[in-house]
């Protein structure tokens, strides 16, 4: 099952960009920077990898990783592999640090949302030739694509779901959990007047993140974050202020709460307080862990609620090759060798880690979770935030706009007007 270090993983993965790193991309991209769209013809070489590749990795993956490269090093017998593990509150600064003085590894797992920052500034390595992109979610693809170009492969993925109990909607007259918002929204009053929930869900009433609850409900009533050319934001449209409105109705109706402590999710989901909320993969091991063995068989998910689509959040990592790397092609190497479903299915059993390949979750060790399939399914149709510079400013924006929405009683047109005018302001970054 997975723990709660996971949650802060896959946040802190998303953090926030410091002022070095807004100085760093104040100086442009490097002048040999590949051009917009246009993918590489180069292709990674036939045979085994050699030479010595350094790799940095964050957090619980940095430790685990050189369990990882034992196999691949006895597939290669040639090359030598070091990993350095980094400290994920540390992780950010060290790149961009490395970037400027051209200390950079060969490889490393870098953060979804650093990507069109770190293509930005010139430091990665277009993808070759010879990757399965297919075999990607497509919403983790994305997340490697600045400008139309591909930098490196998604590595492992998670998304959101809602968790629900199921005793609880039993006894709240649902025998299976609602597909589309006018369900999602009688089974939150039914939880309420029926089941004795002080409120239908745990929805977040905006600070640090809640965009990423936010999103789920804009993108599945047709909302885009940017123009398709990523130069330009478009939060102030009919079905952005459509997600925000659906979403506000919960607090103006008092299913959702804006008084609720923080960080007592799974105890308020165990006893029974708060019985739905939208999360994370990793969040069934810790409401286990404090519900025990009683609430395990009364954990339940579904996915996002279907308005237009049904779409969520993906986040995770991908993993990269520097430009400034002196042995790329076995950097890609051992990229291409990350990527193979066996060894995403390898790496499951070692992190807990999500696979990005489709293919991998026919392992028996996810196929036969009674929750993980649901994540998988999910992942079809997810999005995350575009590859952009500045994004994490933005988001900031958005996560105060959406907190006055919330609690103060802002209208969503209000809102969306407001996250515009910001987020121009801020401006998508780059050169």
């Amino acid at each position: 099952m997975f723990t709660h270090s996971i949650r802060r993983r896959l946040v802190i993965g998303s953090a926030a960009l410091t002022a070095t790193a807004l100085a760093l991309a104040g100086c442009g991209r490097s002048t040999d920077a590949p051009a917009g769209g246009s993918q590489p013809t180069t292709s990674v070489s036939e045979g085994p990898a050699t030479g010595n590749l350094t790799v940095w990795a964050m957090g619980t993956e940095g430790e685990n990783l050189p369990k990882l490269m034992e196999q691949f090093k006895q597939a290669n017998p040639g090359v030598n592999v070091t990993v350095t593990p980094i400290p994920w509150d540390a992780a950010h600064n060290k790149f961009t640090t490395a970037i400027t003085a051209n200390t950079l590894p060969d490889a490393a797992m870098v953060g979804t949302t650093w990507m069109g920052e770190f293509a930005d500034l010139g430091a990665l390595d277009p993808t070759p030739q010879g990757f399965d992109n297919s075999g990607f979610y497509p919403g983790a693809l994305d997340t490697t694509k600045v400008g139309g170009t591909q930098y490196g492969v998604p590595w492992y993925v998670e998304t959101r779901l809602v968790y629900y109990r199921k005793d609880l909607a039993a006894k709240a007259g649902f025998s299976t959990p609602p597909t589309d918002w006018d369900g999602l929204k009688a089974m939150a009053k039914a939880m309420k007047e029926k089941a004795g929930a002080k409120y239908g869900i745990n929805l977040q009433p905006g600070g640090d993140g809640s965009w990423q609850t936010v999103m789920p409900f804009a993108w599945s009533a047709g909302a885009n974050i940017t123009g398709d050319d990523q130069k330009s934001f478009s939060f102030d449209s009919p079905e952005m202020q459509e997600g925000l409105k659906y979403y506000q109705s919960f607090f103006t109706e008092k299913l959702a709460g804006t008084d609720l402590p923080p960080n007592q999710t799974e105890a308020q989901f165990v006893n029974g307080q708060v019985p739905m909320f939208i999360s994370g993969p990793w969040m069934a091991g810790s409401v286990a862990k404090i519900g025990g063995d009683a609430i395990k068989p009364n954990i339940g998910v579904f996915q996002i609620p279907k308005n237009k689509t049904s779409t969520s959040f993906v986040g995770g990592s991908d993993f990269v090759v520097f430009k400034s790397s002196k042995n790329k092609d076995s950097a890609w190497k051992l990229v291409k060798y990350l990527s193979d479903p066996k060894t995403q299915a390898a790496w499951f059993k070692l992190s807990s880690d999500l696979p990005a390949v489709k293919s991998a979750w026919q392992d028996p060790s996810i196929a036969s979770d009674p929750l993980l399939p649901v994540f998988g399914k999910q992942l079809e149709d997810a999005k995350a935030p575009p590859a952009i510079v500045n994004w994490e400013q933005v988001a900031k924006a958005f996560d105060t706009e959406v907190e006055k929405m919330a609690k103060a009683g802002q209208s969503p047109a209000d809102t969306a007007k407001a996250i515009q005018t910001k987020a121009a302001q801020i401006g998508t970054g780059g050169s």
